[in-house]
């Protein structure tokens, strides 16, 4: 293992979330030089919560609105995925659960996930073209689940259920917060009564096993969700878990966990090993996906987690890239425990399982770090650029679970 010394190939290194200004609307101002924080402080939530300020701020959605109806790419390429995909059609119709079951007998989470895309797209349908006919889709759908859904269970599955889905469903909620005919409180509720009390067991108790049983993105989606429903309900200290989680959670979603060693390539470039990289590579690339999620709802309300501890989540991605573009990369044999015994397991080489396979996260990661930051993100982009671009999201991506564990349509949302 070879430790990282600062990137040569980064330019304007010193900037950080703290050192960018926003206007009102959300959108960038200026940049100016400081350095990101290194321990987590008593209170990470805003002094004023930024709405909508999850994936996407006011700045996001009006360039999007302006760029689409300008004509422009890569804008217009995205906006045509989304209304390509059925799911974005103002007559789709919910088929509210009293009970979803992740895992175990019965399994019928696939409408949950399916109705969650169809409110997202629809949403932003409404908010990029301006159609009032998608806004009411997206609000009847989210009403429909408020007022039915009361229970998320399934065998040790059910966790990863109320993570996924919970702040996916709380990002749809964010788009529609201010329209009329949706029902924010009853969705806060179900969020707060259904979505959190599991996200909380999990974190704090991992389902009774070893601490490092469960592989990272169990607890990434457990902490976007916590994320999530802290932001749409305005509640610091949900908030503030999630974030003291990130930077220092006993689980392998916190980031020294999730991103365990550090290397250089052969042209300077820091890379950070992934901790599923030796399980496969669909989780892996799952993984950009969860912590992604995460680092970019924080930053929409002022948080940069995306330049926390040295980039090192940058490093893991450029890592993920690099061995997805049929590239090599090291690796350091990796241990953990299993079961409620940590039985001793390890993995001595990365795994080539469903390498380079093709999910909707990359947007995201180029435009903030590329765009917004102006950095080397050499892997990353050609992961984007040459593999991804333009982006899909539910849906397009095949029918089973996997193709429904980003919200994807980051061209459209994301480019700058």
């Amino acid at each position: 293992m070879s430790r990282t010394s600062p990137h040569q190939h980064l330019h304007n290194s010193a900037l950080s979330r703290r050192g960018l200004l926003k206007t009102a609307g959300g959108l960038t101002a200026a940049l100016a030089l400081g350095a990101s924080a290194t321990a987590p402080t008593a209170s990470a939530a805003p002094a004023t919560w930024t709405h909508p300020g999850m994936l996407h701020n006011r700045g996001d959605i009006n360039r999007a609105r302006v760029r689409v109806a300008a004509g422009d790419d890569p804008w217009l390429s995205g906006w045509n995925r989304l209304v390509a995909n059925s799911h974005s059609r103002s007559t789709w119709t919910p088929n509210p659960q009293a009970t979803i079951i992740r895992g175990g007998t019965g399994q019928n989470y696939g409408i949950l996930y399916n109705d969650i895309a169809a409110a997202y797209q629809n949403a932003l349908r409404w908010h990029v073209g301006g159609t009032e006919a998608n806004a009411a889709c997206a609000a009847r759908i989210l009403n429909a689940w408020a007022t039915t859904l009361t229970t998320i269970t399934g065998n040790a599955d059910r966790f990863l259920a109320a993570g996924l889905y919970g702040w996916q469903f709380a990002n749809a909620a964010e788009l529609m917060r201010d329209y009329d005919a949706f029902d924010l409180g009853a969705f806060q509720q179900m969020m707060a009564d259904v979505f959190y009390p599991l996200n909380n067991q999990f974190l704090t108790g991992h389902n009774d096993a070893c601490i490092t049983n469960y592989w990272a993105n169990w607890d990434l989606c457990t902490m976007a969700s916590v994320l999530a429903i802290g932001i749409l309900n305005e509640d610091a200290a949900t908030y503030d878990q999630a974030v003291t989680y990130f930077k220092s959670g006993a689980g392998n979603g916190s980031i020294r966990h999730a991103v365990p060693f550090l290397h250089t390539d052969a042209d300077g470039y820091a890379l950070g090993q992934w901790q599923e990289s030796g399980r496969d590579q669909g989780h892996t690339v799952m993984g950009m996906g969860q912590m992604g999620a995460i680092c970019e709802m924080a930053w929409n309300q002022g948080e940069d987690l995306y330049s926390y501890d040295g980039r090192r989540f940058m490093k893991a991605a450029q890592y993920v890239a690099k061995y997805n573009l049929g590239q090599d990369v090291p690796f350091t044999t990796y241990s953990w425990g299993t079961g409620q015994n940590c039985a001793y397991r390890e993995h001595t080489v990365i795994s080539a399982a469903s390498r380079g396979q093709v999910r909707p996260v990359w947007a995201m990661l180029h435009f903030h770090y590329n765009r917004r930051l102006y950095l080397d993100d050499r892997y990353i982009s050609q992961m984007y650029y040459h593999l991804v671009a333009p982006e899909g999201g539910g849906g397009d991506y095949g029918s089973n679970s996997g193709g429904y564990d980003q919200l994807g349509f980051g061209t459209l949302m994301h480019a700058k």
